[in-house]
């Protein structure tokens, strides 16, 4: 056999490696020493271009139990120039590698290292009994004569326990590989790989069990699966992707702390140079632990499913209760307002026929509106009447826009979005690169090709309670149009206008919000992080155009002008992505558009759009000082608005110096905390409003308001757990991993996305209803501020 061949014929493969690689000089005698060799026992020899040593070792391999074997090898000479080649011949592997052996790291540094250690491939064996041998041949070129140290032992603990942990060290010369098998009735197991050191720098991968074993700093992403790290390391292994049911868990130190985060050497003065790479030994721990099994992931998905389902419950318990009462009440009143009483089809066929053949631009509501609306709109003190002028028909199709225009929108922005995140999985599948994505290893539960299923199925609960909001608002809008058709004088002439267009592009908003923060957590990465928030500033703007328009519809933006709007902001997040890192020119650039925006609209909203941006702009602003400020100090008309304003330019301001001082690197999150302050600042000044000018909550709005509030602040706790963050290197990133905390399937962000799901839903329903006690106040006694 082959074991044989190789242990009687070593000077037949002596002479072909010879031959083929030319190493002898003509009329060189070359002397060829063979020694029998033993486990555990150091050999101190000389090695020269004249003379060849070959240790043949032998040893007994069974099929039930593996242990592991590793060469170690000592130069004792300080000569570079020839360094000593050993070949380490097996069964069914062949292992070579120099000492001093030379390890590349960036700009083709060189690094030397003396202190060489490699573990053998082991061939796997059939015979519940086998003898197998092995050789090491020490050669060199060096006609002087190079001291060296050789020692092959025995690694008693090569294969790994489940549930125990094991602990050794690694450097980038002596990388260090464990076998696991899979134990019965165990599919998937989580590898974790801890240090206690920052530094050095290394790489932990699976790989299958086939020789070679990829073990080098230059050769370990070449094959299996991979990712550096710091402190942590965490892959999970299923045992569908391992034919032989077992793998090698490979730990390889890294020549530099580059891939790491840490610092980079400084650059030979010349390019041959040999850098001390110094003591880079790095103590670490592994441990493998079986992964949750089918049934932790089925009540993983029935609690995902529980928790939104209740809220649909609730309602539907709610509106029948809410229909019960109002049947009461119509019988009750049904009597008294038969006077108005007029035939639903016929009524309900003129409105429609009305509805379909106006439009806003050729239809003009009274002759006079645009005569007197300047003076309308500077009143001291403004009513909503004097704001809902317009016909409503126009401006329900104004609103519905809205709608159609962020459904087409979803659709060409969903549709790519989906492609791109199905390659990026395939490409870390395929390459096994684990510093693609930054997952939370630990707690990144695998289903199909997606690797961290349990951060996609926990976004569920935006679409869900999207889709049940729109629900919500198409019962309200069908019992406003019929109460419509009856000509019920409480909706044609009390209240807030009722206008639902921006209601279902905000639920829309939202069920897109939960399909495109799945799509971003299939691979989350700082590329495609812009599909996680792109939404959000939707969803933060329509909410203030919702509440702007709830008391000002006739003034209130156009669909195009806003979406226009929200298209900029996405542009300026993903150039601050891409561009915003450190960038002192991009920063003072978007601080400067920042400020000069928010006056531009402060001053829209102060004149209730009754100002013109024109080249006489400046004139009239030295005039109104010169005024007001000058010639007489008068305070502000509009003393309310004001009020708002200052403080809303005040918190913009400050969010602008603090992004010019600090040019924090997540410019996405920094672009959203200042749409939410603004958001919350102004929906702050409305409660505080409402509340001033004598208006009530009602129970139901109250109860949001409270339940919201208590949900976001839960949700922010949760979100600031930082559980990784792609503002670091992979590996660093990995530093912040922490296991699941909720049925062993559910880490701190899939919290995070159940409950800002549930806040986000709150906070709709507050917009919907904090105004329900108007319904039977006059237009003109309700204030607009």
């Amino acid at each position: 056999n082959l074991s044989w061949q190789l242990r009687v014929c070593p000077l037949l493969w002596l002479c072909v490696t010879q031959f083929v690689c030319g190493s002898g000089a003509e009329g060189e005698t070359n002397n060829v020493i063979q020694k029998d060799a033993e486990f555990d026992v150091t050999y101190n020899d000389t090695v020269t271009s004249e003379n060849q040593t070959i240790y043949a070792f032998n040893h007994t391999v069974s099929r039930n139990k593996t242990e592991g074997v590793r060469v170690f090898v000592d130069v004792l000479s300080q000569g570079f120039e020839s360094p000593i080649l050993f070949v380490v011949r097996q069964k069914q592997a062949v292992v070579s590698f120099q000492v001093p052996l030379i390890l590349r790291g960036l700009y083709q540094r060189k690094y030397p290292y003396s202190h060489v250690g490699r573990t053998l491939c082991q061939p796997p064996t059939r015979a519940a009994s086998e003898t197998q041998y092995f050789f090491v041949d020490v050669s060199t070129l060096s006609s002087l004569g190079t001291n060296y140290q050789l020692r092959v032992s025995r690694v008693e603990s090569f294969t790994l326990q489940t549930d125990k942990k094991f602990s050794f060290t690694a450097s980038p010369s002596q990388p260090q590989y464990f076998k696991y098998v899979f134990p019965d009735g165990v599919d998937t197991v989580i590898v974790k790989v801890n240090s206690e050191m920052t530094f050095p720098c290394s790489v932990m991968s699976i790989q299958d069990i086939q020789c070679p074993v990829y073990d080098l700093d230059n050769n370990v992403a070449f094959i299996g699966m991979y990712q550096t790290m710091t402190k942590k390391g965490a892959i999970t292994v299923q045992r569908k992707d391992f034919p032989s049911n077992s793998f090698y868990v490979v730990v390889v130190v890294k020549t530099e702390d580059e891939a790491c985060g840490g610092p980079l050497r400084f650059y030979p003065l010349r390019p041959d140079e040999l850098i001390d790479a110094g003591n880079r030994s790095k103590f670490i721990d592994v441990i493998v632990t079986p992964a949750i099994n089918s049934e932790v992931y089925v009540m993983g998905m029935l609690f995902c499913l529980g928790i939104f389902l209740s809220f649909y419950l609730l309602t539907l318990l709610m509106t029948c209760l809410e229909n019960n009462s109002e049947a009461i009440t119509d019988s009750a009143t049904s009597t008294d307002n038969n006077y108005g009483y007029q035939s639903l089809d016929s009524v309900g066929r003129s409105r429609q026929e009305s509805l379909s053949s106006v439009e806003e631009d050729d239809y003009d509501t009274l002759d006079d509106i645009t005569s007197d609306k300047n003076i309308v709109r500077t009143k001291k003190f403004l009513c909503v009447s004097d704001l809902s002028r317009k016909d409503k028909r126009i401006l329900s199709k104004k609103y519905q826009i809205y709608f159609w225009n962020i459904a087409t929108i979803a659709v060409f922005y969903a549709l790519p979005v989906v492609q791109l995140v199905i390659t990026y999985q395939t490409v870390v599948n395929v390459t096994g690169n684990q510093d693609i994505c930054f997952y939370n290893f630990l707690c990144a539960h695998p289903l199909g090709a997606l690797s961290a299923f349990n951060n996609i199925l926990s976004n569920l609960g935006y679409v869900l309670l999207g889709l049940l909001f729109l629900l919500i608002v198409l019962k309200r809008d069908i019992v406003h149009n019929r109460a419509l058709v009856r000509n019920d004088l409480n909706a044609l002439e009390c209240g807030i206008p009722k206008h639902f267009g921006l209601y279902y592009a905000m639920g829309t908003a939202l069920m897109m919000e939960g399909l495109l923060s799945a799509c971003y957590h299939v691979c989350p990465n700082y590329t495609n992080f812009q599909f996680d928030t792109s939404f959000m500033y939707m969803i933060a703007g329509l909410c203030m155009l919702k509440l702007y328009q709830k008391r000002h519809p006739d003034i209130n933006a156009s669909a195009y002008t806003a979406y226009a709007c929200l298209a900029g902001v996405i542009f300026f997040s993903v150039l601050g992505v891409v561009f915003g890192k450190g960038n002192t020119v991009f920063w003072i650039i978007f601080s400067v558009i920042h400020i000069l925006s928010t006056m531009l609209l402060s001053t829209q909203l102060y004149y209730m759009g009754r100002w013109r941006l024109d080249a006489g702009i400046l004139r009239r602003i030295v005039y109104v000082i010169y005024t007001d400020c000058i010639r007489q100090c008068s305070g502000p008309m509009y003393i309310d608005r004001m009020v708002l304003l200052v403080m809303g330019n005040i918190v913009n301001w400050s969010l602008a110096a603090y992004g010019l001082i600090e040019r924090p690197n997540d410019f996405a999150s920094y672009l959203l905390a200042i749409a939410i302050c603004n958001l919350l600042l102004y929906f702050a000044f409305y409660i505080i409003m409402k509340l001033r000018s004598g208006e009530r909550i009602q129970c139901l709005a109250l109860v949001c308001i409270l339940f919201t509030a208590v949900v976001w602040g839960f949700a922010l706790y949760f979100f600031f757990q930082g559980l990784s963050t792609w503002q670091k290197t992979p590996a660093e990133s990995r530093e912040h991993n922490r296991d699941c905390i909720l049925l062993s399937f559910f880490d701190d962000h899939d919290i995070w996305h159940f409950l800002s799901s549930i806040a986000m839903f709150g906070s709709f329903l507050v917009l919907l209803t904090m105004d329900d006690d108007l319904d039977t106040v006059q237009r003109d006694k309700i204030l607009a501020f």
